[in-house]
C-alpha cells in the first residue's frame, strides 16, 4: 500500500523552484518513511513562519536544492499540490549546499554558511531534532 502524506505529517521534501510567493518541493519522506513516487508540495509565503509573516521573502528562506523538513497542513488531490508549512522552529532547512556544492552549516535560525568559502546565505533554518532527520 502507498503511504500518503496526511495532515498534521511531517515531511522531508526538497525545494524545486522558488518565486515571491512560495516554493515548489517535491516530498521525499513522510516521517522516515521514503515515498515510491513524487508528491508535490508548495510552501506559501504567509507558511514560512510563525512570526513578521508580512517580512518574509522566498529567497532569504529556501533555495531550489535545500531539503526541508514541513509540516502537512493540507492535502492537494491528483491535479494540486499538498500545501506545506515550516511555520515552527523544529521545520525549515535541514540541508543546503553553498555556490561551492559544499554543505553548509547553520549559525542561526535565519543563515547558514559554507564552511569552504565562509559565505553566509539566508535560510529559514530548521532547530533539528535528531529523529527526524534524513540524509
Amino acid at each position: 500500500a502507498q503511504l500518503l502524506p496526511g495532515v498534521g505529517a511531517v515531511v522531508t521534501c526538497k525545494v524545486c523552484s522558488i518565486n515571491s510567493r512560495f516554493a515548489k518541493v517535491n516530498i521525499l519522506y513522510v516521517g522516515s518513511t521514503p515515498l515510491k513516487s513524487t508528491f508535490r508540495g508548495t510552501i506559501r509565503r504567509e507558511d514560512i513562519r510563525a512570526t513578521e509573516k508580512d517580512k518574509v521573502e522566498v529567497y532569504k528562506s529556501f533555495r531550489p536544492g535545500d531539503i526541508v523538513l514541513a509540516k502537512v497542513i493540507s492535502l492537494g488531490d491528483a491535479q494540486s499540490n499538498y500545501l506545506l508549512s515550516t511555520a515552527e522552529n523544529e521545520l525549515g532547512v535541514v540541508v543546503a549546499r553553498s555556490e561551492a556544492g559544499v554543505q553548509m552549516v547553520p549559525i542561526s535560525w535565519c543563515e547558514m554558511q559554507c564552511p569552504q568559502t565562509h559565505t553566509k546565505d539566508f535560510r529559514k533554518v530548521a532547530r533539528v531534532q535528531p529523529q527526524f532527520l534524513q540524509t
